[in-house]
């Protein structure tokens, strides 16, 4: 009897293993099944968790939306990192370590779906704060969702939280692109259905998932489907209809002023900002210290006015630099988001001999004679919701030069006169709305997607890496051969050999 439970118990670890790394599906937390579901206490602290969680997570949704565009790769004062990736050399072999096993999300929506299942049974005080946190949970599903679609394409739907070993489900396939679209959307809805009328921020903080977040998020889906998905006006329509609905909330978003207080350390939770990850001192720094440089590296150096590095306090690595084709196309410094968004540096005053650049962006703050990089990061923010309405219009054969211009008002402030787009053809317009998207989201983790979204052709259009006639299955990332190997179910990405 002895022996049979050793067995017994040896299986089920071997199982429990499996299963888990089938879609690395392991709690993200201690969430029980028993007294915790029922407390109002309790499904609080899974609020918490649900967006704690998702900051862990902002690294891979920054890669797989960033790093594969024509941004990066150029001059670094250190070895420069993620050139395979930059360069497209991606295989079944050469899976980059933020896209294996579905870059962690499955772990991420164990979270999400535990949430989703328990909460509608837990007493609430005010049964309008237990419907905020559903439409939170449904809204950030949606959004996780909407990553894997753009990524693989093609990939499994998990709606239950993984609470026990289902031996006849054990293994999960991939679901087709068209029923991950239907259940993104159909998330979309819950959300906003229990939003309700309610497009307030938890504890008026925008580090939370909110209805405008929702909106925003409905708005680039539907874009998307339009344009992918034989969705066509009928999407781009329902996508200008959630943009608006951000757009009239005149006394809750706003473009700043000036562009570079949206990032600035003590302009957390501003009006441009509808959704952001939360970072602080002691507590979790962001992504962004190997974009900067170590103080030593640039003593010598000068900025583009001529000036010297003295002041600049840094002390973190130069390990991504701006490509020279974009340094080469953004050489209008009118535009005050080129200066707030690099500094570029130089061997001489005098603006020649370029060495490399530090972002600007996300810059942090000084403490204890140290940069700390505790910047919020925006997920979304209102100048988001602008270009989005200038692309739906524009697809609508609408003139988007108001939003374009609404852009390039706060990016040139008062040398804004001659800059002044005029509506043009279709094809001009797009050129020019992902350029300002561009200019505006550099290191935001959107390039990548925004060409993707406007049109495959404009991903070959702007990287040199990519050609059409042979590359175009790598706009989907394979699966490892690892992955395959574990789950008998699924498929490889089409275009990748095994």
């Amino acid at each position: 009897m002895k022996r049979k439970l050793i067995y017994l118990l040896i299986i089920v670890v071997t199982v429990l293993t499996s299963c888990e790394k089938i879609l690395e599906l392991k709690p993200e937390s201690s969430l029980g099944y028993g007294s915790f579901w029922n407390s109002e206490d309790g499904a609080k602290a899974a609020q918490v968790a649900l967006h704690a969680n998702l900051r862990n997570y902002y690294s891979n949704l920054w890669y797989l939306g960033e790093i594969r565009s024509d941004i990066w790769g150029g001059n670094t004062i250190e070895t420069c990192f993620d050139l395979e990736v930059i360069q497209q050399d991606i295989s079944t072999t050469k899976v980059p370590s933020f896209a294996q096993n579905w870059a962690g999300f499955y772990t991420y929506l164990h979270l999400v779906n535990d949430i989703i299942k328990n909460v509608p049974d837990v007493p609430f005080t005010n049964e309008k704060n237990k419907n905020y946190l559903l439409g939170q949970a449904y809204g950030i599903r949606a959004f996780i969702y909407y990553t894997m679609l753009r990524t693989w394409g093609d990939v499994p739907i998990v709606l239950e939280p993984t609470t026990k070993i289902d031996f006849d489900n054990l293994y999960i396939p991939r679901s087709p692109v068209s029923e991950v679209m239907k259940q993104i959307k159909g998330d979309i809805e819950k959300s906003l259905e229990y939003f309700g009328d309610d497009n307030t921020f938890l504890n008026n903080k925008r580090i939370y998932w909110s209805k405008a977040a929702t909106l925003t998020l409905k708005g680039d889906v539907y874009i998307w489907s339009g344009t992918h998905m034989n969705g066509g006006n009928e999407d781009y329509i329902t996508a200008t209809q959630s943009l608006q609905s951000v757009i009239n909330q005149t006394s809750t978003f706003q473009l700043l002023p000036k562009f570079a207080d949206v990032f600035s350390y003590t302009n957390k939770n501003n009006k441009e900002i509808i959704f952001a990850l939360s970072y602080e001192i002691d507590q979790a720094s962001n992504i962004f210290g190997n974009f900067t440089a170590r103080k030593n590296d640039i003593l010598n150096l000068y900025t583009r006015d001529g000036g010297t590095t003295t002041n600049i306090v840094v002390n973190g690595g130069n390990r991504n630099g701006p490509s020279t084709e974009l340094l080469t196309k953004w050489n209008d410094f009118d535009d005050t988001r080129n200066d707030a968004t690099f500094i570029r540096l130089y061997k001489n005053p005098n603006g020649t001999n370029y060495v490399a650049s530090l972002l600007r962006k996300f810059w942090g703050t000084v403490n204890l004679g140290s940069q700390v990089m505790a910047d919020d990061v925006p997920i979304y923010r209102f100048a988001d919701v602008i270009l989005l309405m200038a692309e739906a219009k524009n697809l609508l054969g609408e003139d988007p030069s108001y939003y374009i211009n609404l852009i390039r008002q706060r990016a040139y402030g008062n040398k804004f006169p001659g800059h002044e787009y005029v509506n043009g053809t279709k094809e001009q317009n797009i050129a020019v709305i992902l350029d300002e998207r561009l200019y505006e989201f550099i290191a935001e983790g959107k390039r990548w997607w925004d060409l993707r979204r406007a049109g495959d052709n404009w991903v070959f259009a702007n990287n040199k890496y990519l050609n059409p006639a042979t590359d175009a299955y790598k706009l989907l990332y394979p699966l490892t051969r690892d992955m395959l190997g574990r789950n008998p179910l699924l498929t490889q990405t089409p275009g990748y050999e095994d």
